[in-house]
């Protein structure tokens, strides 16, 4: 018996190293980067066959691959992936901004899913829900108990499917059940209004395909509305980023046309490049050019009008690449906090029908030639969430304190921590915990309101200072945000 699992085992061992081969065969043809190491896949090829061959009970090989490689990427760094058929779909659906399901923007009060709005001519918005309303059961599953991603994976599902939604409404004291039919959705990324008279605020919440058509129909919007503008804060807080060519795109609606927007630089010769404000660097599959049509219908206006751009630490990727941009050229004052600092570009390439790779590939870098990576955007004008200061300052973690991420480039390697600096961190740690548990906390005592109130509304403080900046008026900069270098990792 224990020679037939042997001769098993190197069976499997066989099947690894030819396929390992093959594998061997394409990376030496698409690189000139020396061939792979024989010694160590051969090693990798008998691990795979001991566990095939010896472990307690049968495993899957397909599962023990795709495991293996998931395990070999995630080692890089934090963005590097392997996508396996169920990861690939979902982030197929967040980059093209389009999803199976109901229709609503969604937050958690009480333990329920609260519905914070329908989106516009969505299943559920055409159902009659409303902004408030209480989910309290999805089919026959009480929503009590699930997290917010149980919740949504419940919501979403095949086209044309059904979901039942019991409702709790507070503000009529009832309790009501909604049959939903699931359709396409195609999300919102861009939010605009005139926050009052010669003042537009545009919010861009992810870098999507559809993006760069929306925001320019929204400025349009405000325009039109508003001819005489006399100042635009562009809205890019909490905004993890997404797309380069929409990147691209809103970085050309404000800047001079063929100005650089951003560079890239990684090992191969595709991943050296330099973008400009230029149709052919981010219309990527033809179609309209929505900035070109935007510059035509206003006459230039969005080229000139004074701009604001609001930051924090959550404006990622793709919205430090705007920011950037605008405040290397002079275009923009950017405003509020030093942002995530996620200065790398990821690459998708596909495996197969439904597997795929995202693969970091190369840095990003300013017009200056500023680094972003595990740095960010320092504001032109540091500015607190509330009066009272930045209510989530100690729960924020940026590029830089992520285990194994990527350096920039100019950082010296890190020396090994002394015992102060060991009894430093640890201290930070119990801050940021004590921090996240006054939260919970103050949450449980008040679940009805906002610690930090909502983007874009009239108590939105840092939108407050922004209009105050394009007015000309004192703006209340804050007292306690400091610049953070990449080796202050856990500095506030």
């Amino acid at each position: 018996m224990g020679q037939k699992l042997k001769i098993a085992g190197w069976v499997a061992v066989g099947a690894v190293a030819g396929a390992l081969t093959t594998v061997q065969l394409q990376a030496t043809a698409r690189s000139s980067l020396a061939p792979l190491p024989l010694e160590e896949l051969q090693q990798l090829a008998a691990v795979f066959g001991m566990v095939k061959s010896d472990y307690v009970e049968p495993v899957d090989e397909k599962k023990l691959i795709s495991e293996a490689i998931s395990g070999m990427v995630s080692s890089l760094d934090p963005h590097s992936q392997y996508f396996d058929k169920k990861s690939f779909k979902e982030f197929r659906e967040g980059t093209s901004g389009r999803f199976v399901g109901v229709g609503i923007e969604i937050g958690m009060e009480d333990g329920l899913v609260k519905v914070v709005s329908p989106i516009e001519d969505s299943p559920a918005f055409r159902a009659g829900l409303k902004s408030g309303d209480l989910i309290t059961k999805i089919d026959d599953t009480p929503v009590k108990g699930l997290t917010i991603n149980d919740a949504v994976k419940m919501m979403r599902g095949e086209p044309r499917t059904k979901v039942l939604l019991t409702i709790f409404r507070k503000d009529e004291d009832r309790t009501f059940p909604v049959t939903i039919v699931r359709e396409e959705i195609k999300t919102q990324s861009v939010k605009a209004r005139n926050v009052e008279p010669g003042f537009g605020w545009i919010r861009v919440s992810q870098f999507q395909e559809r993006t760069t058509e929306d925001v320019a129909r929204k400025l349009e919007e405000l325009y039109k509305a508003d001819p005489n503008m006399k100042g635009l804060v562009l809205d890019l807080r909490n905004d993890p980023g997404g797309l380069l060519p929409a990147a691209v795109a809103i970085s050309a609606i404000f800047l001079p046309e063929d100005v650089t927007v951003v560079s890239t630089n990684g090992q191969t010769a595709d991943s050296k490049m330099v973008y400009k404000a230029v149709p052919q660097h981010y219309l990527t599959r033809g179609g309209p050019d929505h900035v070109a049509r935007l510059a035509q219908a206003t006459r230039n206006f969005y080229k000139k009008v004074p701009l604001v751009v609001l930051v924090n630490e959550g404006s990622a990727s793709a919205s430090e690449i705007v920011a950037g941009a605008l405040q290397d050229h002079k275009r923009a004052t950017i405003m509020g906090s030093q942002t995530f600092g996620k200065g790398s570009v990821q690459t998708v390439r596909p495996l197969g029908p439904d597997t795929g790779l995202k693969l970091t590939t190369a840095r990003y870098y300013t017009p200056s030639g500023s680094t972003i990576q595990a740095k960010g955007i320092v504001p032109d004008v540091m500015v607190d969430e509330t009066p009272e200061g930045n209510v989530f300052a100690a729960l924020r973690t940026r590029e830089a304190d992520l285990q194994k991420h990527l350096m920039n480039g100019t950082e010296a390697k890190p020396a090994p921590m002394t015992d102060a600096q060991r009894a430093a961190e640890q201290q930070r740690d119990q801050e940021r915990e004590a921090a996240r548990k006054r939260l919970e906390e103050e949450a449980r005592k008040n679940p009805s309101q906002r610690l930090v109130p909502e983007f874009g509304s009239d108590k939105d403080f840092q939108l407050q200072q922004a209009l105050n900046q394009l007015k000309g008026k004192p703006v209340l900069v804050s007292k306690t945000l400091q610049v953070r270098s990449t080796d202050d990792k856990k500095a506030n």
